[in-house]
């Protein structure tokens, strides 16, 4: 297991973490103040100010990404929602590919309309359907520019509206089901708020393999969580082992960065960004 506390070379700041701090612009000269090395930027902030532009300071800072969130939201109620999904997700691999991300990170979806309060249909089957179809066509596209998609299973609390893929099991089931060879082109994210609960978590990190660990996210889940969207908690200011569960990953080939991402609304969102790095800097040495 790699040793993080004398540096935070292998540290990668999601922007999300840093929405307090407005436009992707001040995140990105924060993160270059502390001398972070890589980040992962959200699509809506990259559009706020320009593919082109993020290229730009991506290359000025000589920033890695260590992923590009996200594509998925594939279920839908017909033909016509399904082939508008797949003509989103082909716009987000080409963002990807054009920042030179890791990966494109997929959030996959659920139950249609659900993500906005008003749920067009209760059928999980139907949805999973939809999600196996959209991976596999959207990775026939990925492959043709070289550009890894990486599953994010989300926590079950998602699984009407953000995503009804909640396990490791899960989605690498659907990795294996729609690209059996293990190429590399198809993966996991495996963020440690969403899986840390989940008794067959190791055992399905050490399924993974060098060849589907795509990308590593961290924070900590809270006690008492106010939000459960919104109220993700600073590593180690929570219940998870995140060291234990990065010594899983990484002996099971995984040698990237560790990418903290924290929707905190009501706490982090609201502090100075330079704090907010100063903390992760810190946590990333003595918690992950």
């Amino acid at each position: 297991m790699r040793d993080f506390s004398t540096d935070h070379r292998w540290l990668s700041i999601n922007t999300a973490t840093l929405r307090g701090e407005g436009s992707l612009d001040r995140i990105v000269a924060a993160c270059a103040r502390h001398g972070i090395g890589a980040i992962a930027p959200w699509r809506d902030q990259v559009a706020g100010i320009g593919l082109e532009r993020t290229a730009r300071l991506v290359r000025e800072h000589d920033l890695a990404l260590s992923g590009y969130c996200r594509g998925g939201m594939f279920p839908a109620m017909d033909a016509a929602g399904r082939r508008t999904a797949l003509d989103d997700n082909r716009r987000a691999v080409d963002e990807a590919k054009a920042l030179s991300a890791a990966c494109l990170v997929l959030v996959v979806g659920s139950l249609p309309g659900a993500l906005a309060g008003a749920p067009l249909s209760k059928d999980l089957f139907a949805a999973r359907s939809d999600v196996h179809d959209g991976i596999a066509a959207t990775l026939e596209y990925a492959r043709s520019v070289a550009m890894p998609l990486a599953i994010e299973p989300l926590h079950p609390m998602y699984a009407a509206d953000r995503a009804c893929v909640n396990t490791m099991e899960q989605a690498l089931d659907l990795c294996d089901a729609i690209d059996p060879t293990g190429s590399g082109d198809l993966g996991v994210a495996v963020d440690v708020y969403h899986v840390w609960w989940d008794p067959k978590l190791e055992a399905q990190i050490a399924r993974a393999g060098r060849a589907r660990l795509l990308a590593f996210h961290v924070c900590d889940w809270l006690v008492p969580t106010r939000d459960l969207l919104e109220d993700r908690g600073m590593m180690g200011d929570g219940v998870i082992e995140i060291a234990r569960i990065r010594g899983w990953v990484e002996a099971a080939g995984f040698s990237g960065w560790s990418e903290v991402e924290i929707f905190s609304r009501e706490h982090w969102w609201k502090r100075p960004a330079d704090e907010v790095l100063r903390t992760c800097i810190e946590r990333h040495r003595s918690v992950v």
